[in-house]
């Protein structure tokens, strides 16, 4: 990909890192255009990701300009667009979208390189940490598909989100097949059960985290911090990654803990995205 279409938030282009090896991102004057054509329903995996905030009128230009983008594709009905500031500038965000029926999404990106990343003192350790094998290990990843259904956002439905999350993970495991990272599971010792997931995919020398979850029942026991932990060491050794990136919500509440691990808060980052009616 050339310097011309990377984006400058890390945030930004670690979200492109992880897209489907289809994933096409083409400049045009002020903008990118990202593409997921195995994917087109992926809200954030087809969008236009401008260079500036939006300004006054910016609304209605911006939804022509994605209608003759993906004019091609019916499967793609959502409006996705972001700007590439890692400031949390909003420009006109508020008036030309939220009226509209988007919601405006606020993302917080944080940075670790893998020497900052250190355990924490009250990490489960009966958990097992294991990466899942991209071409096997079928029932965990069944497993890992219902643990994201059960933590997703209430606006969705069960069938909805099963199906994406499926589609996802099968982006997913092709790129670890091409070993660019892995899917971690931690595994409670005495069922086999999943008690918390993530992935990592590492391109160049950063990584980005993906999913980071952790089953509803299994919540406040040290889990996530020692599986986020060891994912990061692991992807380190065995994949050359040197820098991780995390993105979340602003009120989030494991912003705390990621700090906790060494995590900093770098950028703030986005976006507005109007859901299928």
């Amino acid at each position: 990909m050339s310097a011309a279409i990377i984006p400058r938030s890390l945030v930004w282009a670690t979200n492109i890192d992880v897209l489907p090896l289809d994933h096409v991102v083409v400049r045009r004057e002020g903008y990118l255009v990202v593409r997921s054509p195995s994917n087109p329903m992926h809200y954030w995996g087809n969008l236009l990701l401008f260079d500036e905030p939006p300004g006054p009128d910016d609304g209605s230009r911006w939804e022509r300009l994605f209608e003759r983008e993906f004019a091609g594709e019916p499967r793609t009905r959502h409006r996705t667009f972001a700007w590439d500031r890692a400031d949390g500038a909003l420009g006109a965000a508020l008036e030309e979208f939220v009226g509209r029926g988007y919601d405006l999404e606020q993302t917080v990106g944080l940075i670790a390189l893998r020497e900052q990343i250190r355990p924490h003192r009250r990490a489960n350790r009966e958990v097992v940490v294991r990466a899942l094998d991209p071409a096997g290990d079928a029932e965990l990843w069944d497993a890992v598909v219902e643990v994201q259904v059960a933590s997703r956002d209430e606006r969705e439905s069960e069938d909805e989100h099963r199906e994406f999350s499926r589609t996802r993970q099968g982006d997913l495991r092709q790129l670890f097949e091409l070993g660019r990272g892995a899917w971690f599971v931690a595994l409670d010792p005495d069922s086999g059960q999943v008690a918390g997931s993530c992935g990592v995919v590492v391109t160049g020398t950063r990584g980005r985290f993906q999913a980071v979850d952790t089953a509803a029942r299994y919540r406040r026991r040290g889990i996530c911090s020692r599986l986020l932990v060891e994912a990061a060491h692991r992807s380190a050794a065995r994949y050359g990654a040197e820098r991780f990136v995390i993105a979340a919500d602003p009120g989030y509440h494991a912003l705390g803990l990621y700090e906790s691990l060494g995590f900093a808060r770098a950028e703030r980052v986005c976006g507005a995205c109007r859901r299928p009616r």
